[in-house]
This record gives C-alpha cells, structure tokens and sequence, in this order.
C-alpha cells in the first residue's frame, strides 16, 4: 500500500522543488461530509458539505502548510523554526518541526490560548514562550527575530503555507468534480482563505472546474477586515479568530472580491449556536470553525445568501478537542447515581 501527504499527491500542483524529500504526517484527504439535515434546517433545495480539517493529524487545517514549510525549512539546512500562534499553529509547526529533526520555538499572547491547543505544543516539545500582549504582538517579534537570525518563520507569511494549503481546494474538487458554487470559511490571520482562492484558481486554470463565491466570516470582537482598521484588542470566544491585525488580510480582502463574495461578521452567540448545529449530526468543531457556518446561516436568513440549487462548502479548520473547555463550562453535570443496578435501569427506562 502506498501512503501519501499532500506534497506526493499534488507535487505537479505545488510551487516546490521535485526532488526534495516530504516532512510529512499523511496530512490532507480529510472528510468532506454531506450535512443534508442542516441544509433542510436552512430552508433546503440545496446541497451543503462540511470540509472538516480538524481530521488533520494534530486536529487542524495548520498541518496543509505546515508540511510544505518544513519540507523547505530542513531542505533549505535550516536548524530552527519560529512561529507566533493562537493555538493551532503552535501545534502544528511543533509536530512537523519534530518529524524533521528540527527545534521549534512558538510565541503565544498570554492567557489567550485553548488548552488543547496549548497542550499539543507541549506534548510535541516545542519552546513556549508567553507575552503579555496580543497575538498581533507576538507576530512582529517572531518576524523580526526570523529577518534578524537564521531561524525560519513558519507562520502563514511563510509563502509554502499558501503553497501547502492550497490542497484543500484541490480536494474538493476532486471529490466534487468540480467548485462548489460557494465557499464558506472562517478568516482570523487570513492565511486559508488566500490559500483556498489560490489553490481553486490554479485547479480551474488546469481543469476547467470553475471558481466558488467565497464568504469569509470573522468574529464581531476580532473583525478587522469587516471594520476597515485594525482592532487593538481583539476578543472573541473563538480563539482562533483572535486577530486584530492580519497578516494576509490585504489578499483575504482580493479573494472574496474577486470571487464575488465578501466578507462579514458574526457574534459569538451565533459561533456557538452554529458549534451545536455542527454537534447534531455528529461534527464537533472548536468554536472557530464553526464561524463559516455561522456567517451562511446569517446570510441565508437575511435573504441575502439564496442556496438554492447550489452546491455550498463549509470549512471547518479544527476539531472541537482543540477547545474543550467551550463545551465543559457550560455544560451540565453528569447524574450521579447508586451504585445500584434497579434504580439505574428505572431513571434510564423511565424515558422511554
């Protein structure tokens, strides 16, 4: 049996030397799933799909490009790499950096990080480093230590991110067998939705299999793509999403343009109202990844999204185990009960 990453499967699709060996963890072929249930809960006559990166191997859409920027960074010599991070990246650049031999060192605004995301980097060995400041801040210092040292930055100004997530695209497409009419996405440092315009625009130029609208949706508390400045204190429940001042954000702005499409917010009420849609048929998605939802459940309600007939994408980028707490918190505890069998099978019988 032959086992493929990305860069095997879509070497001829990707802006990266053909002779080099993959840093890889068999990231990528993620599930994309028929949701038709919340499509009717939407209105119906349309088909909806939920892209679900979170199957990833470190659980998010991070492990697409962080495979390419690795395979680059040990071919390239290098002995280190450098990354500020909310969670997910973090994770990601750890576990692929240790694939490789190589150090890794991440950057996280302080308090700030879901620990399931916080807690992959440490599991993974990476140097963790914690300021108090935004993830905004921690950016620019890991740029200027990358332009001041030979440590590799591996944060989605790396162009081999774009490179390595474009994948996700040609995914679709395959499995489709052509665009969807639209795609739905949550935006935080911009770096996926540039990737995905990329990787359909270049499958489209090879193929002939037609370019999506593109919604790009950030939280109202971190929307500064929405708001046309940048937020100094971005908060939103979505952790991800936390980002007031993104890195690609010029190029999300070109994307969704020149699709069609556009980009909104949404409030963490309807992230997490859209978080529990997901759980009723059976994807738990952290809170982030719920936003591409959200933003189509608000559009399509507001009349001025019409689905209808059309094929609809939902990304979602990682797995609800990246931010348990969102759910535990605010959860009911379990029923206690005796240790006994009589009363255990009348309390469960009794709903019957």
């Amino acid at each position: 049996m032959t086992y493929r990453g990305i860069i095997h499967r879509y070497r001829n699709y990707l802006d990266l030397p053909t002779e080099i060996e993959p840093v890889t963890l068999l990231e990528g072929d993620t599930p994309l799933i028929p949701v038709p249930e919340l499509a009717a809960r939407l209105g119906g006559g349309f088909e909806l799909f939920v892209k679900f990166d979170g199957m990833n191997p470190t659980g998010s859409f991070k492990d697409r490009g962080m495979t390419a920027a690795l395979t680059m960074a040990k071919a390239r010599g290098k002995k280190t790499v450098i990354c500020a991070s909310t969670g997910n990246t973090s994770a990601s650049a750890a576990a692929y950096a240790n694939r490789a031999g190589l150090r890794a060192i991440v950057m996280i605004p302080d308090g700030k990080v879901a620990v399931g995301k916080l807690a992959g980097a440490i599991a993974y060995g990476a140097e963790i480093i914690q300021i108090p400041g935004s993830f905004d801040d921690a950016l620019s210092f890991v740029v200027e230590i990358s332009q001041k040292s030979d440590i590799e930055l591996v944060n989605s100004l790396n162009p081999y991110r774009i490179e390595g997530q474009k994948s996700g695209a040609f995914e679709i497409c395959d499995a489709l067998g052509s665009a969807p009419d639209l795609l739905c996405l949550p935006v935080g440092n911009a770096g996926n939705i540039t990737s995905y315009w990329a990787g359909f625009r270049q499958y489209n130029d090879v193929n002939g299999s037609g370019l999506p609208e593109i919604l790009g949706v950030q939280a109202a508390g971190a929307a500064p793509l929405v708001l046309g400045h940048v937020v100094d204190q971005p908060e939103t429940v979505a952790t991800a999403l936390r980002i007031g001042n993104p890195a690609r954000g010029e190029q999300a702005l070109a994307a969704a343009e020149e699709s069609g499409g556009k980009i909104i917010a949404v409030s963490d009420d309807e992230i997490l109202a859209a978080q529990k849609m997901l759980t009723s048929v059976g994807i738990w998605v952290e809170p982030a990844s719920a936003a591409g939802l959200a933003g189509f459940k608000a559009q399509v309600e507001a009349g001025t999204i019409n689905p209808a007939g059309k094929r609809v994408v939902l990304i979602c980028t990682g797995h609800g185990m990246k931010d348990p707490d969102i759910i535990t918190k605010n959860s009911p505890a379990p029923i206690r009960m005796p240790v006994n069998f009589d009363q255990i099978y009348q309390f469960i019988m009794k709903g019957l």
